[in-house]
């Protein structure tokens, strides 16, 4: 797995709750992305996960939502248009300004394209902006719901079903999107600028294409997505796309080295009960609870899991530090760690002075080749001095703070 998604929502732009998904990168992110979805999709299109989890992989997180009204988002549809949507991207990035870091690439597909070629203008660190499938004009988005138009404008709102789901859809976002030129945000965007269209796209032509390729200036690209549908549905044709984008990206993006901390943050994932994405330094991985824990999903180690491999890794570690200072020809360390909760009065091995149940740690070391029997209770001496198995015998203090909207 190359990245971890995790489940957040923030606050769009009337203060409503919007649904989203951070996609991270396992080794943390070296830069930030918005992936602004189609007109009435919503963030987990297929087109949107696998760039995302494209761009993860090249150390680039990528925060995808559902607009105002639509999926998992809070507030109703029919009080959105065009401008709300831009509005709702220039949220996504505030929030990450305050809870990360600000995002350098803006991604928008069909109107979502439009609607970050809008937005770039306002958020200041974006380096690059990417569109697939969008219109040059904002209003190309009527012609969906084009047999509505004059019933929309006589009673003000009308019901119209749009690839088979029913919007309610006002005369304001008419007005709206006739009032916004996506043209004119592409001349004026002073960024780097892909554009991928395929030009069979039977939804919104290509002629949209060439016409945003052309208001926009350098550097600029164009990518043909060759013979995929609007929506990129296809997984040959939306993991192609995710390369190019990718690979582009990386040209005009400020990755920045992730320095290594002693911070570990666990978040939810939201893909299961208990599944959580753990990132500490350059590194990431999953948390979980093994499959016969009710709501668990086995897709990581458990947290006793963890301090198992914090004792063990931090043995082995320590026995090759001492191999090395004295050096001793040490063979290959392997340390094999059992967890349990057992009653004191039940242990015989666990010294004197415990009452009730207590975690005890069985630590196996085996080292390949011979040993000189000379040194096998040193090892044991040694092995002992682990920080982490100091850690686990002496008493710890865990200071807790609550933040967030819990004050």
């Amino acid at each position: 797995m190359a990245d971890g998604s995790i489940r957040l929502d923030f606050p769009g732009h009337d203060g409503g709750k919007l649904s989203a998904r951070l996609d991270m990168p396992l080794g943390g992110a070296r830069a930030y992305a918005i992936f602004a979805h189609c007109f009435t999709c919503s963030k987990d299109i297929l087109a949107a996960s696998r760039i995302a989890r494209s761009l993860a992989a090249e150390g680039i997180a990528v925060l995808r939502f559902d607009f105002t009204g639509l999926g998992s988002s809070e507030g109703e549809f029919a009080n959105t248009n065009f401008s709300s949507n831009v509005e709702d991207i220039v949220a996504a990035a505030e929030y990450l300004r305050e809870t990360r870091e600000a995002p350098q690439l803006l991604i928008g597909h069909s109107l979502g394209g439009a609607a970050v070629l809008a937005a770039a203008g306002r958020i200041d660190e974006v380096r690059a902006v990417a569109t697939i499938g969008a219109p040059a004009d904002a209003a190309h988005v009527v012609e969906n719901f084009s047999a509505d138009l004059e019933r929309i404008r006589e009673d003000g709102v009308a019901q119209v079903t749009l690839a088979g789901r029913k919007f309610h859809i006002k005369r304001q976002f008419l007005e709206d999107v006739e009032g916004s030129s996506v043209l004119d945000c592409a001349r004026n965007l002073n960024r780097a600028l892909l554009v991928m269209h395929a030009p069979l796209d039977e939804t919104v032509g290509v002629d949209n294409a060439r016409r945003i390729f052309e208001a926009a200036k350098h550097p600029k690209s164009f990518v043909s997505l060759d013979d995929a549908d609007h929506l990129v549905n296809r997984a040959v044709d939306s993991e192609y796309a995710a390369g190019v984008l990718a690979s582009w990206a990386k040209r005009y993006l400020d990755l920045t080295d992730v320095p290594h901390s002693s911070v570990v943050e666990v978040s939810e994932t939201g893909a299961s009960k208990f599944q959580q994405f753990v990132r500490t330094g350059t590194h990431g991985f999953l948390a979980d609870e093994p499959k016969d824990v009710v709501g668990g999903q086995d897709t990581g180690p458990n947290p006793y899991d963890f301090l198992s491999v914090a004792l063990g890794a931090c043995t082995s570690m320590t026995l090759r530090m001492y191999a090395e200072h004295k050096k001793l020809k040490l063979g290959n360390v392997t340390v094999t760690v059992d967890h349990a909760k057992v009653h004191a009065k039940d242990c015989a091995d666990c010294g004197e002075g415990r009452e009730g149940r207590i975690d005890r740690f069985e630590r196996r070391i085996s080292i390949e080749g011979a040993v000189d029997p000379a040194i096998r209770d040193r090892l044991v001496e040694i092995a002992n001095k682990c920080p982490v198995h100091r850690t686990l015998e002496a008493s710890s203090v865990v200071v807790t703070k609550i933040g967030g909207d819990a004050g």
